[in-house]
């Protein structure tokens, strides 16, 4: 079965669409029940969705910033 999802699986509390596909959480639950045509027709408007959303930058990890430190020339531990 055709599917748009890549397994980010995160819904933008905004919009209700998922950052990874565009669909809604109802649209991700009911996918199995839709027919093919009824896929196929929200899978032509799911760009058009991806295309607003803004995902929020991503927390900065220890190990991360240890890498960018390490990378930048600064100390060892942080």
């Amino acid at each position: 079965m055709e599917s748009p999802c890549n397994l980010v699986c995160t819904l933008d509390p905004l919009s209700g669409y998922c950052f990874g596909c565009g669909r809604t959480g109802a649209e991700i639950a009911g996918w199995t029940g839709f027919t093919p045509a009824e896929r196929r027709e929200l899978m032509t408007v799911l760009p058009e969705r991806l295309a607003t959303l803004t995902r929020p930058p991503r927390r900065e990890t220890r190990r991360s910033a240890l890498a960018r430190a390490r990378a930048e020339g600064g100390a060892d531990d942080a």
